[in-house]
């Protein structure tokens, strides 16, 4: 087994508007993207258990099989720069994807 940080070239979190943060999983191969697709480990169930979501939350999970790569956009709690905010441009929240084990 592999975390999705050993498999993944590009794996990386950002704002998408105030309101949404979007997560880019990229791999430089056919074969590791099909590997991970296939596993199933990325989907609505995680995504929330990992970022204590409820699948309401989840506006977008796409595999984007011509590109390898997976978009995931989630709502954030509250919009970037607002009081309380931890990570005005989102680029901190790709962490927990990177502890997902690939079979």
């Amino acid at each position: 087994m592999d975390t999705l940080f050993d498999l993944a070239k590009v794996l990386r979190s950002k704002n998408a508007g105030p309101f949404e943060l979007t997560f880019d999983i990229l791999f430089d191969s056919k074969e590791v993207y099909e590997r991970v697709k296939k596993s199933g480990k990325i989907n609505e169930q995680t995504i929330c258990e990992l970022y204590n979501l409820t699948a309401d939350q989840i506006d977008h999970l796409v595999f984007f099989d011509q590109a390898l790569g997976i978009k995931i956009t989630i709502l954030r709690d509250i919009s970037s720069g607002t009081v309380g905010d931890r990570d005005v441009y989102g680029a901190q929240q790709h962490a927990p994807l990177m502890n997902i084990l690939i079979d």
